[in-house]
């Protein structure tokens, strides 16, 4: 009988870390997540370490490890690398095999992928000019509301309006939060209109055709974004399981076919 074998992917993101490993079948059976600090060595080897443990298995048995991500060319111990595009692509038709377009909204940028219903690439857009719409924005806009980044979701599902931020750019939009928390404006109604914001900023990056799945950590933690989003464009929005994952399964499957 022939010995299991199984394959990484590894998001090496502006923020966080993830680490997947899938088994033969393509199912995911370990992962982390870990928050990106300044001795990356030491982040990446907690978090592919972590994945291995959840997984339950030896490292060894691991046959190949890919990066991807901003940081993928500092995964020292990888076997390949992709780009972030296509691990988000292949990540999201795996789990959603047709024509899509895939909003990805992580910590420092969002990207708009479109593939065709092969899982080819017909093109991509992507946000890197300011933080604008990405997830530090939202969290400078926690630290100028002084709340949690954890509690914005919910309390933006307290409030009835839908009016977003006058700025996009997030120096003049943590002004303009200063100058409504002095006017008295409701937490609830500021929160709400930054995550207004972020979609709108979406929105105005790419035409949203067909079927639209959103991925990345800010999804993941803020389901308010997929209601905002799927109210604005006049039709449901799909996620794939657990968001923020995506382009490490990505890079997995690649690792896996690396091996094929």
């Amino acid at each position: 009988m022939s010995k299991q074998m199984y394959f990484a992917g590894i998001d090496m993101g502006t923020s966080y870390i993830k680490s997947v490993i899938i088994n033969e079948k393509n199912e995911i059976i370990g992962f982390s997540i870990e928050r990106s600090s300044s001795d990356l060595k030491k982040s990446i080897d907690n978090a592919f370490e972590k994945a291995i443990a959840d997984a339950d298995i030896s490292k060894s048995s691991v046959k190949h490890v890919t990066s991807t991500g901003f940081g993928r060319g500092n995964v020292y111990f990888a076997d390949s690398v992709k780009t972030e595009i296509s691990a988000h692509a292949k990540g999201a038709y795996h789990y959603f095999p047709k024509m899509i377009t895939i909003i990805d909204i992580g910590g420092q940028d969002t990207k708009i992928i479109k593939i065709d219903a092969k899982g080819k690439t017909l093109g991509f857009k992507m946000n890197r000019k300011c933080a604008a719409g990405t997830g530090s924005f939202l969290e400078e806009i926690a630290y100028k509301l002084d709340i949690p980044l954890e509690e914005m979701n919910k309390l933006a599902a307290k409030s009835t309006k839908d009016a977003a931020l006058s700025s996009f750019c997030t120096v003049f939009a943590s002004t303009e939060i200063l100058t409504r928390i002095k006017e008295g404006e409701k937490k609830e109604d500021m929160v709400k209109s930054a995550f207004e914001s972020v979609v709108r900023r979406v929105i105005e990056m790419d035409t949203l055709e067909g079927t639209v799945v959103m991925s990345g950590g800010v999804v993941t933690y803020n389901d308010i974004i997929l209601k905002i989003l799927s109210k604005h464009v006049g039709k449901q929005i799909l996620i794939p399981p657990n968001p923020q994952l995506t382009g490490a399964l990505g890079a997995a499957l690649f690792a896996k076919e690396a091996k094929d």
